[in-house]
């Protein structure tokens, strides 16, 4: 029986949230093996030589240990079936993907601002979300006459654009009041 993946990261969603859904819509059971509290913690990674970046998330998963967001995500949608039934619906999963990740960026780091930078932050990161990236997707699903951004079935994309609007809808629960798809 194969063992349970393994995730490190520091106790909050951050990078390896999108990591734990995407192996949630797999169907795959894994372990948070440790919360990263300490630095001695982060060091002794570093030191057995698992962080080849010195950054996190790490996952452990067949027999391998995984760094680089991008990379572990596209081994588990690969794995997994979640990244399309060709190279065309590969190349729009990965285009929608991109794009999302850059409003998860400006996502995760919002609650980082600084005092006097928070309010600014916070108009210019639901307006980039309200006005530059759920219209897209709106038009993308209203054009696909699909539940799915790519083809008829669930991909990484959904799992990303989906990880998007809640975290956005936290911060503006009106957020998707104009986008009904």
């Amino acid at each position: 029986m194969a063992t349970k993946p393994k995730l490190y990261y520091f106790n909050g969603r951050g990078r390896m949230e999108t990591i734990r859904w995407l192996l949630e819509t797999a169907g795959v059971e894994f372990e948070e093996a440790e919360y990263l509290e300490t630095r001695k913690q982060y060091e002794k990674l570093i030191q057995a030589g698992f962080l080849l970046f010195h950054q996190v998330p790490l996952v452990e998963i067949d027999e391998m240990k995984l760094v680089e967001t991008r990379a572990i995500l596209n081994y588990i949608a690969g794995k997994h079936n979640l990244c399309g039934k060709d190279l065309r619906e590969r190349a729009l999963i990965d285009m929608y993907v991109e794009g999302t990740m850059d409003l998860n960026e400006m996502l995760m780091i919002y609650p980082f601002s600084s005092p006097e930078e928070k309010e600014k932050n916070f108009a210019f990161m639901i307006q980039s979300a309200t006005n530059r990236y759920f219209p897209v997707y709106e038009k993308i699903l209203k054009d696909q006459g699909q539940d799915f951004l790519v083809g008829n079935q669930l991909s990484w994309a959904d799992v990303q654009v989906l990880e998007s609007i809640l975290m956005t809808e936290e911060y503006d629960p009106t957020a998707l009041s104009e986008f009904p798809l």
